[in-house]
């Protein structure tokens, strides 16, 4: 191809010093290469040297293997890795690539194992957890990526669902099917260029994901003569997928909520020679049916039969019973969506990457796109299968061929934006009832768009841009206030008259220093624990039979604060009076000290590795919460400490991509003894931004870690044998 002319903000390698590994002044890794694949090579061996452990800690749960390598507790995700068959999906999905594809991923994996061979794949936590890394397979950027994503759709909610009908009857799951998240959220806008200053779209968000220590997200540079690109990497994972500027082009995507994945009841019995079939729409069939071994430091080896149906891999269950198989697009169809990626570090307009992204298999996404010729497109991205709408709902019989899946999918939607456009993981970005079930509310696309309604009076800036981030306004705030306007001030002691007034006359702002915030927080607190420890709900908190894994989608105290908006409406179906509720509640939280919400809400960063490591990171008070557009997310009822929340913020400005900002909690580094292992921190805990640094003029060139770390001897899958895992 072509180089990519230079645009604004768009510093091609042209201007530019020879190939390797430079560094911005936080430094973010701009990465330059004389080919595609010589870059991907350059962004693995990055990847390997900068985030070494987290790359391995994820190849490890990709392969099922982190019992083996840490210890018993990672024996819950070991058996559901092997049980849903990531890592055979991973190779099947390889397998599956067009060939400029798979030898420009299996340039990036040279890249790590060159690492590996040179000696510099290093970090604290492998001298801590006794273990060291090891050479990679060329699918194994699939498999990283699946595990960030296996649990990223629907079917820990159908398994919840499951639990609910069998515990408080079918009627009870409607109360619980709400307008309400788990563990997904982002937010993404968009403005068109006659709605800014500088003419041109400019396109914001911030992606909600667990608070991983380091981030998930990795800020990087990617240039060659085919493209020069900023964006957000995945460690372990080649290119831009989600977030990222060519200079002609930026996209950004959230999560589109659709329903894509479905649970099979499976009646399942083996055969005198030991085999396993399974019941179909047709009669009994042969499944396939394996026992692995999994390692475990420190223990016994531990069996596990893997069985997989026509519908799916067995991942709950077996032959004795309770058998649930998992159908998932990317097992069914053998790929993906990695073709995409590539042409979208090539995109030159907005069909590019509209065109790039049909290829796109899960998890299904809300994409918001623009380019330098002034063309702004909402659309979704992925594959929904066309089946039964029961399938949304729970599991579904495994023998009733109107369950089956029929191979067709639905159609999605794309519409040219005109002014402004907002995802926010809600109903109408999401596409509706065609693509899924149940959607986020609706409170932060309203206030986004409220917010870009009021900004947008005067020309939009980044400024204005990168100020709606940090909105704090609780968008599940009337909900609460009806409850509250419920009680009778007369009726109720003093003490709790006076607290119910002071939250009905709260400004409902999320802000670190605000008491009444914190007030509030103490009387959803106690709202949460009460309603969850209702004896209407007992029978939830009794055995479910599905593996710790899925916890957290099963916790009554999670599930209440999440349904909350819900329950205070239609808890009496249940026997559940709100007002009694929220007067106990009041009465509780009147008598405990009072604290600010900064004092409740502060940052809890998650490390596989206990310790000093973690605690590398300062103390960091937190404005904002679950439902505010700053999604610093709190469990409410369980944990006020947010673990989840923005992983990166960006504003993208396609009139001049220097002036684009970005950034993520921690830093760019891996390990906590670099200077920049968490020196981004103050500036996300703030709601400020770092520049994004297009001048390579700009940037230090990092002295070579490997002589030649260029000189690559050809792909890995042509020249080096695959790495069997021996069970």
């Amino acid at each position: 191809m072509t180089p990519a002319p230079a645009g604004p903000g768009n510093h091609t390698p042209g201007n530019a010093p020879g190939a390797g590994i430079y560094r911005d002044a936080w430094g973010i890794p701009h990465l330059r290469a004389d080919s595609a694949d010589q870059l991907a090579h350059l962004q693995g061996l990055n990847a390997a040297t900068d985030r070494s452990w987290q790359i391995e800690l994820e190849r490890w749960r990709s392969e099922g293997r982190t019992a083996e390598m840490l210890g018993a507790d990672g024996l819950p995700w070991d058996r559901f890795s092997r049980q849903c068959r990531l890592e055979d999906t991973a190779r099947r999905c390889f397998d599956s690539l067009d060939a400029d594809t798979q030898r420009w991923c299996a340039s990036y994996v040279d890249g790590i194992n060159q690492a590996l061979d040179a000696g510099v794949r290093g970090g604290p936590e492998f001298g801590q957890s006794g273990t060291a890394p090891a050479r990679w397979n060329p699918w194994t950027p699939l498999g990283v990526f699946l595990v960030q994503h296996i649990l990223f759709s629907t079917f820990p909610n159908k398994l919840f669902r499951a639990h609910v009908a069998r515990t408080l009857g079918p009627d009870a799951v409607a109360l619980f099917c709400i307008e309400a998240p788990v563990f997904s959220g982002s937010n993404a806008w968009a403005a068109h260029g006659s709605a800014t200053a500088g003419g041109a779209p400019l396109l914001a968000g911030d992606p909600h994901r667990l608070l991983e220590l380091p981030g998930v997200y990795q800020q990087v540079h990617l240039a060659c003569p085919e493209f020069d690109a900023v964006g957000f990497a995945f460690p372990g994972v080649p290119g831009l997928p989600h977030f990222g500027h060519t200079g002609h082009t930026a996209w950004a995507i959230t999560n589109a909520m659709a329903d894509y994945q479905d649970l099979f009841e499976e009646e399942l019995r083996r055969g005198a020679d030991g085999g396993i079939q399974a019941r179909g729409p047709h009669g009994w069939e042969t499944a396939v049916a394996v026992v692995e071994t999994i390692l475990v430091r420190g223990g016994a080896p531990e069996e596990v039969e893997v069985i997989e149906t026509a519908r799916g891999p067995v991942i709950v269950g077996g032959p004795d019973g309770g058998a649930l198989s998992l159908r998932m697009p990317a097992r069914v169809e053998g790929r993906l969506g990695f073709d995409a990626l590539l042409p979208l570090l090539r995109s030159r307009r907005v069909a590019d990457v509209e065109t790039a992204l049909q290829r796109w298999v899960e998890p299904v996404n809300s994409v918001l796109a623009a380019d330098t010729e002034g063309t702004v497109r909402h659309f979704l991205a992925g594959l929904v299968p066309q089946r039964n709408h029961d399938n949304r709902r729970l599991p579904v019989p495994a023998a009733s061929a109107e369950h089956s899946w029929d191979g067709s999918h639905v159609q999605l939607p794309s519409t040219e934006v005109g002014r402004f456009a907002v995802s926010a993981n809600d109903r109408e970005a999401g596409g509706g009832d065609p693509v899924g079930m149940e959607f986020a509310p609706a409170h932060r696309t309203r206030r986004i768009r409220e917010l870009l309604e009021a900004a947008g009076a005067a020309p939009l800036t980044v400024d204005a841009m990168q100020a709606i981030h940090s909105d704090t306004l609780l968008g599940s705030l009337p909900a609460f206030r009806a409850v509250l306007e419920t009680l009778e001030a007369g009726l109720l002691p003093p003490a709790d008259a006076r607290l119910r007034s002071r939250i009905l006359a709260w400004d409902g702002h999320m802000s670190a220093d605000s008491a009444d915030a914190g007030v509030f927080a103490a009387w959803r607190t106690a709202l949460v624990r009460g309603i969850a420890r209702h004896p209407a709900l007992a029978p939830l908190a009794g055995a479910h039979g599905y593996s710790p894994l899925f916890g957290p989608w099963l916790s009554v105290a999670s599930r209440v604060g999440f349904a909350l908006e819900t329950l205070l409406h239609r808890g009496p179906e249940l026997g559940i009076d709100p007002a009694v509720e929220a007067a106990a509640a009041l009465a509780e939280a009147a008598a405990v000290p009072e604290e600010s919400w900064g004092e409740r809400h502060t940052l809890l960063a998650v490390h596989e590795l206990p310790g000093r490591l973690a605690d590398r990171v300062p103390a960091t008070t937190l404005s904002g919460d679950t439902g505010c557009v700053l999604s610093t997310e709190s469990l409410p009822g369980v944990e006020d400490r947010s673990f989840r929340g923005p992983v990166a913020r960006y504003v993208w400005d396609l009139a001049d991509r220097a002036n684009s900002r970005w950034v993520v909690p921690f830093g760019a580094a891996g390990n906590p003894g670099s200077p920049h292992f968490s020196d981004q921190l103050p500036h996300w805990a703030a709601g400020s931004l770092v520049p994004v640094v297009t001048d390579w003029n700009l940037l230090v060139k990092d002295p070579p870690l490997i002589k030649d770390p260029l000189l690559i001897k050809g792909p890995l899958l042509a020249t080096e044998p695959p790495i069997e895992r021996t069970p």
